[in-house]
């Protein structure tokens, strides 16, 4: 659902600085292993302290590589197969991290074992969300459909939620229930999602397997036409 709009809008913001980057000589592989390296220092660091303010502060700094990777991509006309290969496969792991510190909070200092559950929850159903959809296309489906909550929104309403949260250490009080909130919110809508992509594949898979029949038992008319 956001990746629809803000994916636009902070690709125009972030171009001058992907432009910038190609012009110091960096490539885009470079920016996608930084990017990974940082997001998991501050979920890894930080979350499992408790300092949920300066782990999303510097989670934040790095996760717009994402993006600036493929802009610099484009705009050097290398996009290519094993681009796409790393930056999925390293998003996983930056999303692994980011819920891992969650779990590890709740397991520790954060002594709450059913959020902890549910922090694991969020990182494993993440994961099968974006396999249902990949494993779909590597199928020859298209699994048109965007669903509830994908990368983008599980990663917004569990950072911000998180960065709030962390400003109790600051004094602000009652902001600390925003995280447990945020995670099952997350938890819900990535079961949600992950219905809505099996269930496309399901009725896509079906239309698929029908066009195959059509066409065969059209091939078989064919042949017995021409005899």
């Amino acid at each position: 659902m956001l990746n629809k709009y803000a994916r636009a809008f902070f690709t125009r913001v972030l171009t001058p600085f992907a432009a910038f980057l190609i012009r110091r000589g960096v490539s885009p592989d470079t920016v996608t292993l930084i990017g990974t390296a940082g997001v998991m220092a501050g979920a890894l660091v930080f979350y499992p302290q408790g300092e949920f303010f300066w782990g999303t502060v510097v989670i934040t700094l790095f996760v717009f590589s994402d993006l600036v990777d493929g802009n610099m991509a484009r705009q050097l006309g290398r996009s290519s197969r094993w681009g796409a290969f790393l930056d999925s496969t390293l998003d996983r792991v930056a999303d692994g991290a980011i819920f891992g510190g969650f779990a590890l909070w709740y397991a520790g200092g954060g002594d709450d074992l059913v959020l902890c559950a549910v922090s694991i929850f969020c990182l494993a159903s993440g994961q099968v969300v974006s396999y249902t959809k990949a494993r779909g296309e590597s199928i020859g489906l298209p699994v048109a459909v965007n669903g509830l909550v994908e990368r983008a929104e599980r990663l917004v309403i569990s950072l911000v939620a998180a960065g709030l949260a962390g400003l109790h250490a600051f004094g602000v009080p009652g902001v600390q229930v925003l995280l447990p909130i945020a995670l099952w919110l997350v938890a819900v809508g990535s079961v949600i999602t992950l219905i809505q992509r099996v269930v496309t594949v399901r009725c896509e898979s079906a239309e698929a397997e029908a066009a195959d029949r059509g066409t065969t038992g059209n091939a078989s008319q064919g042949r017995e036409a021409a005899k």
